[in-house]
């Protein structure tokens, strides 16, 4: 298949950490940011908003952490990749509230490779869905100076309503970072969102503090598609007017002056 066609303008390579060894797919140029594919993986419109934080002057890199590069969200193999990604793969922690999950190692590890690579104040980094938490758990990293949380997911279930997939040491370092150097936590949902509860986006509140910056949409403004109640706020369900546009607008704009781009 032709997937590839939608990452022709980047280039592919393989990079591991002692542990692992994913594919990373590279644009751009100037301080680095790293985006986090959504379940089923770096599709169509994962790779237009990365174009777009390469357009406004930053190297962007997409690791390929499941699915199949460039193959649309829509594909009906995307469920066979949900399901590997919640049940089977051990490199996620998508159950249990208040663990990182260990593929944020090998995260960190390339943050701090991409900083030597492109340089400026440091790294962004973005996480999306079953990945939205993992930027903050990045934090620990001293290269990682603009997280930005979309959508996050993890931990699944009911009773981890009020739960984050970040260790308590990871917040902590968070806090301690705002504090001495000024760092901010982006946090975007749509409102109502079963996957992002009212609880989660309270327990950032609560333990960041000001650190902690929500973006939260109404799902009326959000652009149809992907699951019944909006979910994906920079790709699916981006719309190119309103609160949507201005949120991945913001997002931009977070990246290049936390990074040094601007």
């Amino acid at each position: 298949m032709a997937y590839a066609a939608a990452l022709s303008d980047y280039d592919r390579f393989s990079f591991g950490d002692g542990r692992w060894v994913r594919d990373v797919y590279r644009r751009g140029s100037g301080p680095a940011v790293i985006v986090i594919h959504e379940m089923p993986g770096l599709h169509p419109d994962v790779i237009r908003f990365a174009d777009r934080v390469a357009e406004a002057g930053m190297s962007v890199y997409c690791p390929v952490l499941f699915g199949a590069p460039g193959r649309p969200a829509t594909h009906p193999a995307g469920a066979l990749t949900m399901l590997g990604g919640l049940c089977v793969r051990f490199e996620f922690n998508a159950w249990r509230a208040g663990r990182s999950s260990p593929i944020v190692d090998w995260l960190r590890a390339l943050a701090r490779q991409a900083h030597a690579d492109c340089g400026g104040r440091g790294v962004g980094a973005v996480g999306m869905c079953f990945t939205g938490g993992f930027a903050l758990a990045m934090v620990t990293e001293p290269a990682v100076v603009a997280p930005v949380l979309s959508q996050p997911s993890l931990p699944l279930g009911r009773r981890n309503a009020a739960g984050i997939d970040a260790a308590p040491a990871g917040v902590a370092c968070a806090r301690r970072r705002h504090a001495e150097e000024g760092l901010k936590v982006l946090g975007l949902r749509f409102t109502g969102d079963p996957f992002v509860p009212d609880a989660r986006f309270e327990t950032y509140r609560r333990e960041l503090g000001e650190a902690f910056e929500a973006i939260e949409i109404d799902p009326a403004d959000a652009r149809p598609g992907g699951l019944k109640h909006p979910h994906s706020v920079l790709t699916i369900n981006l719309k190119e007017d309103g609160p949507t546009k201005a949120a991945e607008q913001r997002v931009i704009a977070f990246f290049r002056e936390r990074t040094g781009a601007a």
